[in-house]
């Protein structure tokens, strides 16, 4: 019997038209969007404790880290990109192409425990951005988290393009509050611009009562390059529709997908920087260790004798505010997701509520049973980012050793096959990610075992 491979997200793929003979702007204004989902791994709540902490302990010191974390993190989702332009699979289809029918159910079961775990640091920070917002209870929250799947589906109706634009919205804006809180802040822009420049001080600094400044570069390199979206970066981008047998129009769409990439990665990355400046700025040498949770950040927010003349319910709401459109980003793009790596290593396919709801289920256990017999508290469900981190980490070289594997691969590629400089820079970069997480995997267990 033969086989016959389905497209990826069938219900998407090669939906939106990408008009002929239009200039520069027209045609990424038709390419951009999949960046954006993209993007929202980048910027998740579990982001968000870690930036600030870094920040409050160690001031602008990390800045650099996160540099460093974004360039790679480009050079990843461009080889994305080209692969699911080229070969017309998605990484998840691309790497069972490698391997057997059994190690495709164990890459997919990883992968799996990998989206949940991302999915459990959404329902953490929605459910928190709602007591704080409304005041419901953290077991309410939680279960109102489940209620999205609704939000998923009229998403769904009105098609990807509509998905993008509401991502694109939700992204600007946490840029708009977060950039406008900094600026009222009035950080140190020459200290800034120097922290940019990596220093020896992140392999040595260690505040007294805090974690060390090399744990928490590990906690933002770890959170930064997620491997769900290399699975879902390479889906995403064959939803535009043209003429794949022509090479220039292939190479067309790799150069606006590089570029749409590129600035949506740009907007995280800032981001990221503005939240760590905002740890530092508002924080730093001011009982630091005393800044490690939503609610502790939010009513640091609204306290003059800690913030200054800035502290108002406002700057709090709208910090809250940013909280809950980040965990509604990631909560659409996880679940886009999951049906990649379903169909894509399994073939099998849900229907997107389906998904949804399971998923969801599963992710709100821990948090529902941490919540009912630890106690309604942000500090008990927020120790779970912690052991989240653990399987991003375990499930990132099954990600990211394929993709490099089949992008530098001529016979699968063709003359769009990775460049020597980029094959060099690939491997030197899932090297690295590799060790620093294995490292992270050994610090956060000893963390959690004294």
């Amino acid at each position: 019997m033969r086989i016959v491979r389905k497209n990826s997200l069938e219900e998407i793929n090669g939906t939106i038209l990408i008009p002929a003979g239009r200039g520069f702007l027209k045609k990424l204004f038709a390419f951009s969007g999949p960046g954006a989902l993209v993007a929202v791994g980048y910027m998740d709540p579990g982001n968000w404790i870690t930036s600030i902490q870094g920040g409050a302990l160690y001031s602008y010191l990390l800045l650099s880290v996160i540099l460093i974390s974004s360039l790679i993190a480009m050079l990843l989702q461009v080889m994305c990109a080209k692969l699911g332009i080229v070969t017309g699979m998605d990484l998840a289809q691309a790497t069972k192409t490698l391997v057997g029918k059994r190690t495709a159910i164990a890459l997919w079961i990883t992968t799996e425990l990998a989206i949940i775990a991302t999915e459990i640091a959404e329902v953490i920070g929605s459910a928190i951005a709602l007591n704080l917002l409304f005041k419901i209870p953290l077991l309410l929250g939680v279960s109102i988290t489940v209620l999205d799947v609704f939000l998923l589906l009229v998403l769904m109706k009105f098609g990807i393009r509509k998905i993008e634009a509401l991502v694109f919205t939700l992204i600007a804006t946490i840029f708009i509050i977060f950039a406008y809180e900094v600026v009222l802040a009035n950080p140190n822009l020459l200290s800034i611009v120097h922290a940019f420049i990596p220093q020896s001080d992140i392999f040595t600094a260690h505040v007294s009562g805090g974690d060390s400044a090399f744990f928490i570069a590990l906690g933002i390199i770890g959170a930064t390059v997620m491997p769900h979206n290399l699975y879902l970066h390479s889906s995403i981008v064959q939803s535009r529709k043209y003429d794949r047998s022509d090479e220039q129009a292939v190479k067309d769409a790799i150069r606006y997908a590089t570029i749409d990439s590129n600035i949506q990665l740009s907007f995280s990355f800032i981001i990221n920087c503005l939240l760590l400046i905002l740890g530092a700025t508002l924080f730093f040498g001011k009982h630091p260790n005393e800044i490690g949770r939503f609610a502790q950040l939010y009513d640091v927010l609204q306290d003059h004798n800690m913030v200054g003349a800035i502290a108002s319910s406002t700057l709090a709401t709208l910090f809250a505010v940013a909280l809950l459109a980040s965990g509604q980003n990631a909560t659409i793009t996880g679940t886009l997701t999951g049906q990649i790596v379903m169909e894509g290593f399994i073939n099998f396919h849900l229907p997107f509520w389906q998904r949804r709801m399971i998923t969801r289920l599963i992710a709100i256990m821990p948090v529902v049973a941490c919540s009912y017999f630890l106690g309604d508290k942000g500090d008990v469900v927020e120790k779970l980012l912690a052991y989240t981190q653990v399987f991003l980490s375990i499930a990132l070289p099954i990600s990211m050793v394929p993709l490099l594997y089949l992008t530098s691969s001529r016979k699968r590629m063709g003359k769009f096959v990775n460049c020597r400089p980029f094959i060099i820079l690939g491997w030197l970069a899932t090297v690295i990610l590799v060790g620093l997480n294995i490292q992270l995997i050994i610090e956060t267990i000893q963390m959690l075992l004294s």
